[in-house]
């Protein structure tokens, strides 16, 4: 009989500890200092009761790691962001709803910088990209699933500038277009899916100019003969 008291007595005590320090642990989520900025661990839901985010605050500031989640399930993070202690930079993740990659960068301030990258959502790579100052800048590449080589594009300060060339999920390419200030300027040159030249020109300012040289099984054509052609494969 003392046995049974002593057993339900120790039980007792553990439950009150197990509860104190539930208590004390959840007194110390979603705290303020003393100038009222967030501070320490917070964690936040959505109305329904789902967690929105877990993260942590030193004076108001985000530091470390944070973890965002969809309001509809927690068992993968939509999103990660990694504060850096010495700068404004975050280097953030963003993940498919089955917790795969989708997208990797880093943000200065509010601004995209540096390199970016898309993903499928089987995990190959679908684009490339590199920014200054939030804006589109050098070398964009996009890829088809396979893996090939579908677009590499110069870019400078968020516009075309420089030489475009766009590729057949078999590698050929079929596009090489010279482009500067958003617009196609100089050489461009379009080839069949099989690689051969189909037509070549120049661009100024988004214009075709001058005369244009179209080829048909490596031979130059005129324009009314490309034209009589297409109305003979279209009745075809």
């Amino acid at each position: 009989m003392m046995l049974n008291i002593k057993r339900l007595f120790l039980v007792c005590i553990s439950f009150s500890v197990f509860f104190a320090v539930s208590a004390v642990n959840a007194q110390k989520h979603n705290q303020f200092n003393a100038n009222k900025q967030r501070t320490g661990v917070w964690k936040k839901y959505y109305k329904n009761k789902m967690i929105r985010y877990t993260g942590q605050f030193k004076d108001g500031k985000e530091v470390g790691t944070f973890k965002f989640y969809d309001q509809n399930s927690s068992q993968f993070p939509m999103a990660i962001k990694k504060f850096h202690p010495k700068s404004d930079s975050v280097s953030v993740q963003y993940f498919f709803l089955n917790g795969m990659l989708k997208t990797t960068g880093l943000f200065l301030g509010r601004e995209r910088a540096g390199k970016w990258l898309y993903y499928f959502p089987k995990g190959t790579v679908m684009s490339e990209e590199f920014y200054n100052d939030g804006k589109l800048s050098g070398s964009l590449k996009v890829f088809y699933k396979n893996g090939k080589l579908t677009e590499n594009t110069i870019y400078k300060e968020g516009m075309l500038h420089g030489v475009s060339k766009k590729y057949a999920d078999t590698g050929i390419l079929i596009e090489e277009v010279n482009y500067a200030n958003g617009k196609e300027n100089g050489d461009a040159m379009y080839y069949e899916l099989n690689g051969s030249l189909r037509e070549r020109g120049l661009y100024k300012n988004g214009k075709r100019i001058g005369k244009w040289e179209f080829y048909l099984d490596g031979e130059v054509i005129d324009a009314k003969k490309k034209k009589a052609l297409k109305k003979y494969k279209k009745k075809g």
